[in-house]
């Protein structure tokens, strides 16, 4: 039964570190490479991610700079960046694509904290679906006799002392981002 609340703890936690990264793409209004590094670019006759085809940078503030690893993809990094629906102009400059970007108004904080709101939502559900699965093999191992009633409550607050840790820990995130949205 330990082995049952390790493994239920560790696909909880997979799902934080899931949201965690999805949560990284949601523009906050600072440069951050995540914001483009997952644009499909197609070059090379098929469709590749842009961390692939180019290093990405972020040396100010409101700069994400890229830098293609050959210099024929430039084209094709722009017509991505700009399709991406992210608002986003890039800029040729010589070797380099400066992608400014532009400051959040408050129309648009509204879509991304909504947007936030389902991302945490659905790492709700995976945890709570991940307890449910869990409570049920407890209850089935207490049914067939293989543990007894005392053995059966205890593994039960185990499995829900995991989820409330992993519920908080969601909900931390959440108002981080929510705090990051919210700066001007």
């Amino acid at each position: 039964m330990e082995h049952l609340i390790s493994q239920t703890k560790q696909k909880m936690t997979k799902a934080v570190d899931h949201l965690k990264q999805e949560l990284t793409s949601v523009r906050t209004g600072r440069a951050n490479p995540a914001l483009i590094d997952q644009i499909k670019v197609d070059v090379y006759g098929s469709s590749m991610i842009l961390r692939d085809v180019a290093s990405i940078n972020s040396p100010e503030p409101r700069m994400l700079l890229v830098q293609p690893w050959d210099k024929g993809n430039t084209q094709a990094i722009i017509k991505a960046i700009r399709d991406s629906g992210q608002s986003f102009n890039p800029i040729e400059d010589s070797n380099v694509i400066r992608v400014p970007i532009p400051q959040l108004n408050e129309d648009r904080r509204k879509e991304l904290i909504k947007l936030v709101h389902e991302k945490v939502e659905s790492a709700k559900v995976s945890v709570r679906s991940f307890r449910r699965d869990a409570m049920d093999i407890i209850e089935k191992d207490e049914r067939a006799g293989k543990i007894s009633k005392d053995d059966k409550h205890r593994y039960s607050e185990q499995v829900q002392k995991v989820t409330d840790e992993i519920s908080k820990l969601i909900d931390d995130i959440l108002k981080a981002k929510e705090q990051d949205l919210s700066q001007v």
